[in-house]
């Protein structure tokens, strides 16, 4: 497998991490207990990120292919408004959680699937993406139309939540399923009125109108480069204050570093080069002793985090190539 080649500091980290995902997985094949479907999803990734396929023999490929099977098993309903058409995996954290659920799935299309899940995994993403569509066309005012928000049926807009559905949308059309050219431009407008550059900090902040942080900077730059937007004068913007940033930090350390890891890569050149050491500088020293990364969320989520920021530099991925 791809990963093993490898012996740097980042690679023995990643594969510290892949081990504690594997002891991790319950006899489900849940990777938490607690927002079973969207841990599981990031768990999935993190490993995905490193070479890892489902179809791959030995203890990595088992670990993906049961976890696939939890996510799309169909004795749990999911249905949402009891529509056959809509998928929904929001529980306590609604849309954060579906989103980065269907991006997972989504995902897993550009991958090796067994012919076993294909079918399944096709018919669950259909559903999935026709819900985050269907949230989108809420009413809404016009500043916060294109987003979403908590809920599926929230007249409101974030870009937080906005950023993990558009990532799935992408990834989506990316794999060949069926997303208006419509949706991602009313988005891409959104993006844009949340846009600031105000005080010398130039980003996206979490609502039009507010102040940009790191964090949100960081997730409506790679929203943009997701949706085309590489040069446009808001994805300058955002990268070239990002560019001098020298340390991540703050309440939301390891969303931080994923969209500041994520986005700086795309951008590419010596901003990536230097974003990169920043944060195999942050992350490294936090592992733990038995492989994973831990704070707010519990150490699923951290360490999925953690190594999807890790990872940009092996290109496995299809949204972040």
């Amino acid at each position: 497998q791809a990963a093993n080649t490898k012996n740097g500091p980042v690679d023995k980290a990643m594969e510290r991490g892949a081990d504690f995902l594997f002891t991790s997985q319950q006899p489900n094949g849940a990777l938490s207990g607690s927002r079973a479907d969207a841990m599981t999803a990031l768990g999935i990734m993190a490993l995905a990120s490193m070479g890892h396929q489902p179809t791959d023999p030995g203890k990595y490929g088992r670990i993906l292919r049961k976890a696939l099977g939890f996510i799309l098993d169909e004795k749990r309903p999911r249905l949402f408004l009891n529509n056959p058409n809509l998928v929904y995996f929001g529980t306590s954290n609604g849309m954060y959680e579906h989103g980065i659920t269907t991006l997972c799935l989504t995902e897993m299309l550009g991958m090796g699937v067994g012919k076993e899940q294909e079918t399944r995994l096709r018919e669950v993403c259909r559903k999935a993406l026709n819900l985050i569509l269907w949230s989108q066309s809420r009413p809404k005012s016009p500043v916060l139309r294109g987003g979403w928000r908590y809920q599926p049926a929230s007249q409101s807009s974030d870009l937080s939540i906005t950023a993990w559905q558009l990532l799935a949308l992408r990834s989506g059309k990316g794999a060949g399923m069926n997303v208006p050219k419509e949706a991602i431009d009313q988005s891409v407008r959104y993006l844009k009125r949340s846009y600031s550059s105000r005080g010398g900090v130039k980003g996206c902040a979490y609502t039009p109108g507010g102040r940009p942080s790191l964090a949100m900077a960081s997730a409506g730059l790679l929203s943009l480069q997701v949706c085309g937007e590489y040069d446009s004068p808001e994805a300058n913007g955002s990268a070239e204050w990002l560019s001098k940033q020298n340390a991540i930090g703050g309440g939301h350390f390891y969303y931080s570093i994923y969209y500041y890891s994520q986005a700086m890569q795309k951008r590419g050149g010596d901003v990536a080069t230097k974003a990169r050491e920043v944060v195999e500088k942050a992350l490294l020293k936090k592992q733990g002793e038995n492989g994973s990364w831990r704070g707010n969320h519990g150490p699923i989520y951290c360490t999925s985090m953690a190594m999807l920021s890790l990872s940009v530099k092996y290109h496995y991925l299809p949204i972040y190539q």
